[in-house]
């Protein structure tokens, strides 16, 4: 059966031609397809053209986006000695060690991102099946697992995001709030975009992007044109 919408959404659905955006026409559209009466996270949604089943075509990676995702994050530090001071000097918001780990093993996860050091790694690597499933788990590919504690604090309360392929081939980012400026969704977008357009891997074969699609929460998703996009 066809999906049903509401009355606002099957209007918002009409504004939206079949045919690809820019980023430019896209952000303004977005926002006259919003209805709902919060503040939507903006979206970017990636189909790709590789197999996440093959280590050797997982895409990821990290990016700092210019102008943030619209609230700061609750950053939590595993670290020990001088790395725990410094990680407080940079901002945040809860630093410990052993006990830490121990807290969060019993189920604490109030936090958007945790960060460690390398030789705190064999205690936090017991909680995989607590942060694994959530997104959680410290990485030294998205600057997560580092001895530079106060740069990657401070990166990931800027508005540093993750983002990485789902086993679905599938890519799906935030990059802001639907109540931003045009032009600053339209450079966060482009940003991340561009980020996993430099991140192909080498043995991709054929059509690296099948779609790319814009979307907020509770709004319709609107078909990118990419080509704009790779010619800055």
């Amino acid at each position: 059966m066809p999906r049903k919408f509401g009355k606002k959404r099957e209007a918002a659905n009409k504004l939206i031609e079949p045919r690809r955006y820019t980023l430019e026409e896209a952000i303004p559209l977005l926002k006259k397809t919003h209805t709902t009466k919060f503040d939507e996270t903006v979206e970017v949604v990636m189909h790709l053209g590789v197999d996440p089943k093959h280590a050797d075509q997982m895409v990821r990676g990290t990016v700092v986006l210019p102008h943030g995702l619209g609230r700061t994050k609750r950053v939590v530090v595993i670290a020990a000695g001088e790395k725990m001071k410094e990680a407080e000097t940079a901002g945040a918001d809860t630093v410990g060690g052993e006990e830490l780990v121990d807290k969060i093993q019993k189920g604490w996860i109030d936090f958007d991102a945790l960060i460690a050091t390398p030789d705190m790694m064999r205690s936090v690597g017991k909680l995989g099946k607590v942060l694994g499933p959530r997104g959680l788990m410290p990485n030294p590919k998205t600057g997560t697992v580092t001895f530079e504690i106060a740069k990657a604090v401070q990166e990931t309360k800027a508005g540093k995001v993750e983002f990485r392929v789902d086993k679905t081939s599938i890519i799906h980012t935030p990059v802001g709030k639907i109540s931003f400026e045009e032009k600053k969704l339209v450079e966060n977008a482009r940003l991340l975009i561009e980020s996993v357009l430099k991140a192909k891997p080498a043995t991709a074969k054929g059509k690296y992007v099948r779609s790319l699609t814009l979307t907020s929460t509770m709004g319709p998703g609107i078909r990118i044109d990419l080509g704009g996009i790779e010619a800055h």
